[in-house]
């Protein structure tokens, strides 16, 4: 198995790193991930300007490509031949904060996957719910090796088209983890604010501040489960259409004069 690594966080991120270390247990990786932090950039592809990758040597001495595009960027170029041999698998990570219900929209980590379901390309988003503020290194080893370990399981199992897995992981050890859950996405409470300041010379910006996002532990959702001590796995499709609303807006009247 050939597997493509990526993430939204650099690829020098040391949570790329631990996965990368996992993953060679099951086949060959290679790494093609951002050259710089791409948090909260959403699906984003690089259309108007020429991108860049070269080759660079992560801290254990793996070697890896850098690109200057977007997370998306770093999965649909390998898609499209960067590489000599063609991909497999593609898993994104690890992200050191979880990514819950509408995180999905926002997280470079998930839209990586996007992207890779979009050429056709079993893909896992991994992502660790440690601490908002944690300060000083994480521990992402539990996270690595249970990551790892899905993979293995969607190469044996096969996933279906226009499906991808996006998996949360307690922070904790591994004999902490209670077990794994098939959840579907929850609701996240999000507590953002506007910050208005002025520059000096007293033109306004703004930042989006505010508390750290929350969500709704109800059970059978990725808030629930991971709250709970558990490992979500959702099984997520890029088909937004609401099928239930589908069948109504059929019977409104739009090509009425």
């Amino acid at each position: 198995m050939h597997i493509l690594a990526t993430n939204d966080d650099g690829i020098y991120h040391q949570g790329l790193l631990s996965l990368v270390q996992e993953l060679r247990n099951l086949g060959r990786v290679t790494i093609v991930a951002p050259d710089h932090n791409w948090s909260a950039s959403g699906h984003q592809k690089t259309l108007r300007r020429p991108l860049r990758v070269k080759e660079v040597a992560l801290a254990d001495g793996t070697r890896g490509y850098a690109c200057d595009g977007s997370p998306a960027d770093c999965v649909s170029l390998p898609a499209m031949g960067l590489l000599d041999d063609p991909v497999d698998m593609v898993v994104s990570g690890i992200n050191p904060n979880a990514n819950l219900g509408h995180d999905v929209t926002y997280s470079g980590t998930v839209t990586a996957t996007m992207e890779a379901v979009i050429w056709k390309l079993p893909a896992l988003a991994v992502s660790m719910d440690a601490p908002e503020y944690h300060s000083g290194p994480l521990d992402f080893s539990t996270s690595a090796a249970v990551a790892a370990r899905i993979a293995g399981i969607i190469w044996e199992k096969k996933l279906p088209a226009n499906t991808l897995l996006n998996v949360n992981i307690p922070y904790c050890d591994m004999d902490e983890i209670k077990g794994y859950r098939i959840t579907r996405q929850g609701l996240r409470v999000y507590r953002d604010e506007l910050i208005k300041r002025k520059d000096p010379r007293g033109v306004p910006y703004y930042w989006i501040g505010g508390e750290a996002p929350t969500g709704v532990p109800e059970e059978g959702t990725d808030i629930g489960a991971l709250s709970a001590g558990y490992v979500s796995i959702t099984p997520l499709t890029l088909d937004m259409t609401n099928y239930d609303f589908l069948k109504v807006m059929r019977d409104w009247q739009f090509n009425s004069k």
